[in-house]
């Protein structure tokens, strides 16, 4: 018996070459469609594996193009090597930027994809071809928008333009770089997915907004200078929550608590993000 069909499916896999990341972004008529389709590695590439789905496609296909090989040469050496390669279709971009995308013969109309430099979109039993144009104008009109949110709004304008011929249920999006995550000891700088959903993209859309108040970065020369005034503000502002005692260690424990420890580097400085917080809080 082959695997479950991760059906009415459309992805996109990407790269920001300027800023070493790439990624993936998916919504299906799947349950958990986070837990099949994406893969990808910071400075190999990126796979999104769909239709009736070859999760091996990932795995496999990552460690091609850590040897080398292009976009197009993963895409032909995986289908070429698998029986049931008319029911898979998939979406590779390489070390380079180089996107290759393969529709087999046998996935339900409409299916198929495009590609562009730093892209591939692809999608399946789509309500028409349009939802992959789409998912492509958007990605190429938003060149200098961070990697993440790019692929969302591709997301977006891809349900926009018709999007699943039998509707939606999760969404999922995947963005790694190296030393790119959490404490810089993780190269997964995103990884946000909406397993079961009435409306998976706006609901992954809220995700991101989140991730970004906590591990979004902002511009060490927008942090403004602690002086004495504000270094008083933000004594009493903790004190009043509980943080006593001295201030960078009161004001290190208090961003733990929010889980903003990676907005914070000392009192010498706040990140204005950081500050509106503690202000919202107090």
């Amino acid at each position: 018996m082959g695997p479950e069909p991760v059906v009415a499916t459309y992805s996109i896999a990407a790269c920001d070459l300027g800023a070493g990341e790439w990624g993936v972004a998916t919504q299906s008529k799947f349950l958990a469609v986070g837990s099949v389709v994406p893969w990808a590695q910071p400075h190999v590439g990126a796979i999104a594996t769909q239709a009736y789905a070859n999760p091996r496609y990932g795995p496999e296909g990552l460690a091609l193009l850590r040897a080398g090989r292009s976009a197009e040469e993963v895409v032909a050496a995986l289908t070429e090597a698998d029986a049931d390669r008319d029911q898979r279709q998939l979406g590779v971009v390489d070390a380079e930027g180089r996107g290759a995308t393969f529709t087999g013969k046998d996935c339900d109309d409409w299916a198929g994809g495009r590609v562009g430099d730093g892209y591939a979109a692809q999608g399946n039993i789509l309500v028409s071809g349009d939802t992959v144009d789409a998912i492509a104008r958007t990605f190429e009109a938003n060149a200098g928008s961070p990697l993440a949110a790019r692929l969302i709004e591709c997301l977006a304008a891809g349900q926009a333009a018709g999007g699943d011929s039998r509707g939606q249920q999760s969404a999922a999006l995947l963005v790694v770089a190296k030393d790119g995550g959490y404490g810089g000891l993780s190269d997964v700088l995103v990884d946000l997915r909406v397993d079961d959903h009435e409306h998976p993209i706006p609901e992954l859309q809220r995700l991101y907004g989140l991730h970004q108040a906590i591990f979004g970065k902002t511009p060490r020369e927008d942090w403004l200078e602690v002086d004495e005034t504000l270094g008083a503000e933000i004594g009493e502002r903790l004190a009043r929550l509980g943080f006593a005692g001295d201030l960078g260690k009161a004001f290190l424990h208090w961003a733990g608590r929010e889980n903003l420890e990676e907005r914070v580097d000392g009192v010498g400085s706040v990140d204005p993000v950081v500050l509106e917080e503690l202000r919202r809080a107090t």
